[in-house]
């Protein structure tokens, strides 16, 4: 199994990016996706999630500026990112789990190699 993420980039704040995850295997389709960041000196948290029924979660820091969704075609995740902050500035993880619930606790069986943001003032 494998996560590959895209779209980071630099970004001035109030700018958007749009990161992906391209999952192969078999997980895509039954798993829990999501987007953690972790910011140096900070702890990881988890951004977004969205699980195989298309339940979401966000964190209060992104709601209303993030959005995550997925395509079982394509088995690819995505993170539609606006209004960015220079708060936002990370390294994003993609990650896969059995619920959206263990992925709120870190407990993701899946990791890709992640995407750094970089979001200026």
């Amino acid at each position: 199994v494998q996560l590959v993420e895209s779209g980071g980039g630099l970004v001035q704040a109030g700018g958007s990016l749009r990161l992906s995850c391209a999952a192969s295997g078999s997980i895509f389709s039954s798993s829990a996706m999501g987007w953690y960041r972790q910011a140096p000196g900070k702890e990881r948290e988890l951004v977004a999630g969205i699980n195989a029924h298309g339940n979401t979660y966000y964190v209060d820091s992104v709601k209303g500026r993030f959005t995550a969704s997925r395509d079982k075609v394509t088995r690819t995740l995505y993170l539609q990112m606006t209004s960015l902050k220079p708060e936002d500035t990370a390294m994003y993880y993609c990650a896969a789990g059995e619920s959206l619930g263990r992925l709120w606790g870190g407990f993701s069986d899946y990791w890709g190699q992640g995407t750094q943001v970089t979001v200026s003032s």
